[in-house]
């Protein structure tokens, strides 16, 4: 998923899953990698934090590789719920990455590591509280507004985190692939001197809304085979 996903960006997955009217499904702003640069990409591995890292040495059981571990720790920002041991354990289980609705502490040995780790921000205090387990947690997780499962697969970048269905996967990333072909034409074109005002045909779109007033220009860009908000 990581390969297929290596010439593309979290942008551009966004905008093919408003096109094809899929679920834009996307972390709160701000969970971002720990190390700028760093990509993930792969099948979710749910889990969902309680005070104890015993539910991770868990998940790590039901691992395949190239999963993703995603953590619910309900967006907290009152502690720390992954650190450097179980970033290591999720490289030894052959996992891709992390990504936490919540926050990480230990940076210096997470940069080191090298594993994607994404999350809100750094944090010292680790949890010093230990609630009840749900019997699903290792079955669903939430981000944010978002519940995701075994069923779903998840990207993430410099500019954040979505997930997708993982039957809809290969479709989204077609899409996006068609989408990114289209902006760097379009890029390369603006670079050579003809503006993005012309490549629209921004006259012929201000002239329809002239005559139409629901005339969108996100209309007019499909129309015409434009790429720029979706």
């Amino acid at each position: 998923m990581l390969k297929d996903f290596a010439d593309l960006s979290t942008p551009l997955i966004a905008d093919a899953c408003v096109r094809l009217g899929e679920p834009l499904r996307a972390a709160p702003a701000g969970i971002l990698p720990v190390v700028p640069g760093q990509r993930v990409a792969g099948r979710v591995l749910p889990a969902r934090h309680y005070g104890s890292v015993d539910v991770f040495l868990e998940a790590f059981t039901r691992a395949a590789p190239g999963d993703v571990l995603v953590i619910d720790n309900a967006g907290r920002r009152d502690e720390a719920c992954i650190g450097d041991l179980a970033v290591l354990e999720a490289e030894a289980a052959g996992v891709a990455g992390v990504v936490v609705w919540g926050l990480h502490r230990d940076t210096p040995d997470l940069v080191e590591i090298g594993l994607p780790v994404f999350s809100y921000g750094r944090h010292a205090p680790g949890p010093v509280r230990l609630d009840d387990r749900d019997p699903d947690a290792l079955t669903t997780a939430r981000c944010g507004d978002h519940e995701v499962t075994a069923a779903d697969v998840v990207f993430g970048d410099d500019d954040g985190v979505l997930f997708v269905a993982a039957d809809r996967a290969d479709a989204v990333l077609e899409t996006a692939r068609a989408i990114f072909r289209t902006e760097r034409e379009q890029a390369r074109r603006i670079r050579a001197g003809e503006t993005l005002r012309d490549q629209t045909r921004f006259d012929a779109y201000l002239a329809g809304r002239a005559e139409d007033p629901s005339y969108t220009f996100r209309r007019h860009l499909r129309r015409i085979g434009g790429a720029i908000e979706e």
